[in-house]
């Protein structure tokens, strides 16, 4: 089977009614949870650093708090020291909407990967049952493997976002430098649900490393559609499907291999004890 035949048999699995089921949950809660991260910010004082750099823009006197946040006081005098200038006030103004609206899309982003995270061994079952109910899985990992992961990509990522601050304001750079960190946690947790789910230790080793290439260019592939603005919201149930219908075909692929490789050496063993029975 092909890249584009996987790719075509993914969406007809997608548009049945059990996963569109599925696909609903990915939606709700991440609307949700952007929705209370939404008021959470802003009882953090995003109103008030709005406010205080429209009146540092205007030339007006700006008042901070004694009691505010220290974070808030530094974010206060940083704003007011870039809206001082006019070339400062353009880029800060480019930055702050630019940098808002990727925030925002990128954690639409995680958030539905973590999400579907939880339904991948559901939606995966349904596949194996419906195709690949020859193939036995053997999936590796504890409980805590998918929070070791989590925790382990998200603090990269985070690394990432830091280390590439410079090249953000170089343009056409500062669009590969965003999302760079981005796909790098969304190919780590994508592909380690499915494969986890599915492999054993042993049998994802030897696929991931004659086939790691490819998958990483389905990760990217499925990284453009989440670029999207909140594609990933109604198509996190899709990318499971997909990753896992490439998974699936591998590991068929490696059950047949060593089959043959099973016969080939039962027929040597047969070979030689007939050679000794003759002599």
């Amino acid at each position: 089977m092909n890249e584009i035949e996987i790719i075509l048999k993914s969406v007809k699995d997608f548009f049945t009614s059990s996963m569109l089921r599925i696909a609903l949950i990915p939606l709700i809660a991440t609307m949700v949870i952007l929705y209370m991260l939404f008021f959470a910010a802003a009882d953090f004082g995003i109103t008030s650093l709005q406010e205080i750099a429209i009146a540092s823009q205007n030339g007006e006197e700006v008042v901070i708090d004694e009691n505010a946040p220290f974070y808030f006081v530094w974010a206060t005098y940083f704003i007011v020291f870039l809206f001082k200038y006019s070339f400062t006030s353009w880029i800060a103004g480019f930055l702050l909407y630019t940098i808002g609206t990727v925030i925002v899309l990128q954690a639409s982003v995680i958030l539905s990967i973590v999400v579907i995270g939880f339904l991948t061994p559901m939606i995966l079952s349904i596949l194996h049952k419906r195709y690949y109910s020859h193939l036995t899985l053997h999936g590796h990992g504890s409980l805590l493997s998918p929070l070791w992961v989590l925790l382990k990509s998200g603090l990269m990522m985070i690394f990432l976002f830091i280390l590439l601050i410079p090249v953000y304001f170089v343009p056409v750079l500062n669009i590969i430098a965003f999302a760079l960190p981005l796909y790098y946690f969304f190919h780590k947790l994508l592909n380690f649900d499915v494969s986890s789910t599915i492999l054993s230790k042993e049998e994802y080793k030897v696929i991931y490393k004659k086939e790691g290439n490819s998958f990483r260019l389905r990760t990217l592939f499925l990284y453009f559609i989440s670029m999207i603005p909140f594609a990933t919201l109604f198509t996190a149930v899709y990318y499971i499907i997909y990753l896992g219908h490439a998974y699936f075909i591998k590991l068929d692929e490696l059950k047949k291999l060593e089959k043959k490789e099973e016969e080939l050496k039962s027929e040597v063993i047969i070979e030689e004890d007939i050679k000794l029975i003759s002599n």
